[in-house]
């Protein structure tokens, strides 16, 4: 397991017992103030060294769907062999956009399988244009596809693929563990089903950064993830809209407002609003850029009341 030690002994030195001052995204309405969010946020610069550190980076915390490019990394060290963009929907929380869903089955009939075969839940996609719903229309639906090709490939049992003893969940904990340099703290179970692992902001963030400069698996995920945005995310979210719009980010955000980046250089970073709500988490990652030296532009849309805009997102 690869340790990054020094850089958590400097963290703990930069934010005391309990955490340091969050940052705080306010809601404007009209003038005034109506709701606050607090965020946890954590950047490093090009050699690893902190930057930045709001909140409590240091302890424990669950990245949800941030945690798919380690997942999948995982399954192409276990000999998965998706690339370009079936690669980048395999570490998606797509919005199952007509594309999207042609993906997973793609993925799924490389393997022999089709979607009967999933095992995440039943959703409606987050595209709004698409009323249907079924397990391939569910966001995590790309990951589940590469989960179940990964045990084709190796004769692993498909019908047991979620359970934490399946070797295909002890390869991606394992993977985890070597990329964060962490032994994971808890363990549950994500919104989709699989097992989800909790380690600290430090280790995410330390686990991104190593992407573009680690083996040529960590280099297959960082160049289709950067290539193709939209097969990340959707058309017009977010993430997708800040991948576009800076050169050389690698973004993925997760479920109650997590998020983590990474770039060619090795500046990294990690998001977290404490309460979970993803109005505030764009912004957040956009102060993030900011402190490393980024012009990244704000994609949250502006506060309405009648249609027009009367308020603001920001960062107090």
């Amino acid at each position: 397991m690869a340790s990054h030690s020094g850089v958590g002994s400097l963290v703990r030195r930069l934010v005391p017992k309990g955490g340091a001052m969050a940052l705080v995204v306010e809601v404007v309405r009209s003038g005034f103030v109506e709701s606050t969010h607090h965020a946890r946020m954590f950047t490093v610069d090009t050699e690893g060294r902190p930057v930045e550190a709001h909140g409590a980076v240091h302890v424990p915390a669950s990245p949800r769907s941030s945690m798919k490019p380690l997942q999948v990394l995982g399954m192409l060290r276990s000999g998965l062999s998706l690339d370009g963009e079936l690669l980048a929907l395999a570490c998606a929380s797509h919005s199952g956009e007509p594309f999207h869903v042609e993906g997973v089955r793609e993925i799924l009939s490389g393997a022999g399988l089709d979607e009967s075969a999933l095992l995440c839940p039943e959703d409606y996609p987050e595209d709004r244009s698409v009323a249907t719903r079924g397990r391939v229309y569910m966001n995590c639906s790309g990951k589940h596809a590469a989960m179940l090709a990964t045990c084709v490939l190796n004769d692993w049992p498909t019908a047991t693929y979620l359970e934490p003893k399946h070797p295909l969940q002890r390869a991606i904990r394992t993977t985890v563990e070597d990329l964060t340099g962490e032994r994971v703290a808890a363990s549950g179970v994500d919104g989709c089903g699989a097992p989800l692992f909790f380690v600290s902001m430090v280790g995410v963030t330390h686990a991104f950064r190593s992407f573009p400069r680690g083996d040529a698996h960590q280099r297959r995920v960082f160049d289709a993830m950067r290539a193709h945005p939209e097969w990340t995310s959707g058309t017009h979210r977010p993430e997708a809209k800040l991948m576009r719009a800076v050169p050389g980010l690698m973004l993925k955000a997760g479920a109650e407002a997590f998020e983590a980046f990474t770039f060619e250089d090795g500046r990294a970073g990690t998001v977290k609003i404490e309460d979970g709500s993803s109005r505030a988490r764009s912004l957040a990652t956009v102060a993030a850029l900011r402190s490393l030296g980024v012009d990244a532009p704000d994609p949250t849309p502006p506060l309405l009341g009648g249609g027009r805009p009367v308020g603001e997102l920001r960062i107090r």
